[in-house]
């Protein structure tokens, strides 16, 4: 068993191997403090000919007795994986995928099971940590060493890995990824944050990242074993000559068409005819003519980007295609919008429901309700495609999560608008950035539901063509320049700051002065969509719409939640009836919230709720009922269960001689608080 260590932040991180699984190619067990995590990589050291990519996998499994906890429900084993456990196998996915040699395509597997949790830092870190020492130390010829780190911005403070009580406080928190020099992954939100703040974060993140490289490739030095030797082309020197050469001057005229489906149309075409012409020299020619193909246009429109300037649709480096924008366009939903720019629409759909459309979300670090969800869909029609029509998939999951991230810091807080809202962006259409269309078409939606955001958010996509030290950004890409270029950066945010960002890249890294080059890009992108949406809908709906339910939040005192509810439930029963609402929740806390079809129903039962928690105040005067007479005065319900007593004495000016001469019982009368003593009793004063 061979360790080595770092204080990285207030803990110190542990770098193990060769104490458990040791059948794997690799394995490392990453601790933080109490949090341990388990990686394990595997391949296949077969390839599978057909194969024209590299078959990475990542499992990252949250087991629940590593909180000390049973999985919840009526299964008591972990089952499918969670939304955070899919995110977190993305996280750890997409800055080694990059990493690995081009032509390499052995299915290789990375398996990271949480063992351990101090419930206080999410282990995804650790895992991109953990997978890249697993892969370092094995026979994979993976060789380029990374490491993350999570930052957080708190009172102009940056801080690494902050723990998650931190984190819900802080302006900034970044994943950040990356090589001792570049930055390979980012994954984020922010509270409006600018981008030099984003800079100053990855900087901070930097040296952080360059420390925790050391360790790891000092443990490489103690135990890696030798790398294997691959030579893996899909298509080797002499088949790609044949098929450029039978291609021809043909594949040149692809560029001249500027619309997606006509391109495709047009490489079709020619990928059928030069498959026909080379039948008897493959039997599976026809994918490798696709590759070709897509290996000479990859080449051709790098060229044309970095040398003449020229994008693959016509447009110039900075141009962002024609966008459109309509709201309210389905009747009974509570909100609709659909956004459109190029080739790439979403149709986004509030809803607005109560508190029991919360989602309890049972994670290893606790549970918790979220009263907003973003959910993404990509049904295959988006592309033109035909494929099966499943469950929401990883990159689903992905980018819906994205999404969300972008419009929370705009949303109300839940005092002021106590609803549970859901938004659900469809893709109709996908050239490029669908995630950012589905930032917009949320925006949109959301305010024409009359959901009081604090400010509209945009979502752009920049991309990148790099040889040595050249390099191109190029605002708004399409799904070919994605395809063929080196970075997709997506950056959402309102006109005041950044609110969500992604970047994955295709390179082994792109050095943070690019990057903040691409963040200035972004702002200026993102402030001339912002135009667009605001000539739609400058500002949220006043009024919901008549199909959403109606709510009012409001709250009473703990100690009155009992007086509130009463015996067996008989009081807020009594109240939900007589009132006509349909749902009164209270919560442990105090917070109330009414659910009812009309507001005067609703503002009845508010009425009477706080007419039980009211309490009698000093000086104030109340129209009473008297409830009992005594030789000393009279006894008199100001409030729902509150008396106080009016000696007789103060039962008028001139002097009384027996109670019942004045006041009989069943009689209102206005009465004066003169005082509350010690031990809560009221004595009253009558007005006459």
């Amino acid at each position: 068993m061979h360790s080595v260590e770092l204080t990285v932040g207030e803990k110190v991180l542990r770098l193990e191997t060769g104490r458990v699984a040791k059948q794997a190619a690799g394995e490392c067990v990453v601790s933080y403090g109490d949090t341990v995590i388990l990686v394990c990589v595997t391949f296949k050291p077969d390839i599978e000919e057909e194969i024209n990519f590299l078959p990475l996998t990542v499992e990252y499994r949250e087991l629940s007795f590593a909180a000390g906890k049973i999985p919840g429900g009526f299964i008591k084993r972990e089952t499918r994986p969670s939304d955070i456990e899919i995110l977190s196998s993305r996280l750890i996915d997409r800055p080694l995928r990059p990493l690995f040699p081009p032509n390499f395509r052995n299915e290789v597997q990375i398996i990271a099971h949480l063992l351990s949790s101090d419930v206080e830092h999410e282990a995804h870190t650790l895992g991109i940590i953990g997978a890249t020492t697993a892969l370092l130390i094995s026979e994979i010829p993976f060789k380029t060493p990374i490491a993350a780190v999570q930052v957080g911005l708190k009172d102009s403070e940056y801080i690494v890995n902050p723990p998650l009580n931190i984190q819900e406080n802080c302006k900034l928190n970044l994943v950040v990824a990356g090589t001792k020099s570049s930055v390979v992954m980012i994954e984020g939100s922010a509270n409006e944050a600018s981008e030099q703040e984003i800079i100053d974060a990855l900087k901070y993140a930097q040296p952080e990242i360059a420390r925790i490289i050391e360790i790891e490739e000092a443990l490489k030095e103690k135990v890696g074993k030798e790398k294997l030797e691959f030579n893996n082309p899909y298509v080797d020197e002499e088949l790609f000559a044949e098929v450029q050469n039978v291609l021809g001057d043909d594949i040149h005229q692809l560029f001249l068409f500027k619309e997606k489906k006509a391109r495709e149309e047009a490489k079709y075409q020619l990928m059928k005819a030069t498959a026909e012409k080379l039948r008897e020299r493959d039997e599976e020619i026809e994918d490798k003519v696709r590759w070709v193909v897509d290996e000479l246009l990859q080449g051709e429109m790098r060229q044309k980007v970095l040398k003449d300037k020229k994008r693959i649709d016509g447009r110039t480096l900075k141009d962002i295609r024609p966008i459109s924008c309509e709201i309210g366009v389905l009747p009974r939903t509570h909100g609709s919008a659909i956004f459109t720019r190029g080739q790439t629409q979403s149709l986004a759909v509030t809803t607005l429901g109560t508190a029991s459309d919360e989602q309890r979300v049972d994670a290893i670090y606790g549970e918790e309700s979220k009263t907003f969800m973003l959910h993404y869909n990509f049904p295959p029609f988006s592309t033109g495609d035909v494929r099966p029509v499943r469950g929401p998939g990883r990159r689903e999951i992905g980018h819906g999560a994205l999404a969300e991230r972008a419009i929370i810091p705009v949303l109300p807080k839940e005092e002021h608008f106590p609803y549970t809202i859901r938004v659900v962006s469809n893709i109709l259409e996908s050239n490029g950035s669908s995630s950012m269309a589905s930032v917009c078409g949320s925006s949109l939606s959301l305010m024409d539901a009359g959901v009081p955001i604090k400010t509209p958010v945009a979502g752009i996509s920049i991309g990148l063509v790099k040889e040595d030290e050249e390099y191109v950004l190029l605002t708004d890409i399409v799904g070919d320049e994605d395809h063929y270029g080196d970075m997709d950066f997506k950056i959402a945010g309102t006109a005041n700051g950044i609110t969500a960002l992604q970047l994955d890249l295709k390179i082994q890294g792109v050095h943070i002065d690019i990057l903040s080059q691409a963040l200035t890009h972004a702002r200026e992108a993102n402030d001339e969509i912002l135009k667009v949406m605001n000539s739609t809908i400058a500002s949220p709906r006043s009024e919901l719409s008549k199909y959403a339910p109606k709510i009012v939040a409001f709250t009473i005192p703990k100690e009155k939640i009992g007086e509130v509810i009463g015996p067996g439930g008989k009081i807020i029963r009594k109240i939900i009836a007589e009132s006509n609402v349909s749902d009164v929740n209270i919560d442990d806390d105090g917070k109330v919230k009414i659910t009812g079809n009309d507001t005067h129903s609703i503002e009845q039962a508010q009425n009477a709720i706080l007419t039980i928690v009211q309490e009698a105040e000093v000086g104030k005067s109340y129209i009473g009922r008297v409830t009992r007479t005594t030789k000393f005065g009279a006894f008199v319900e100001i409030l729902p269960g509150k008396e106080g007593l009016v000696h007789i004495s103060k039962l008028s000016r001139h002097r009384v001689r027996k109670v019942e001469d004045v006041v009989k019982v069943g009689d209102e009368i206005v009465v004066k608080v003169l005082e509350i003593d010690d031990q809560g009793r009221i004595n009253l004063i009558r007005k006459e």
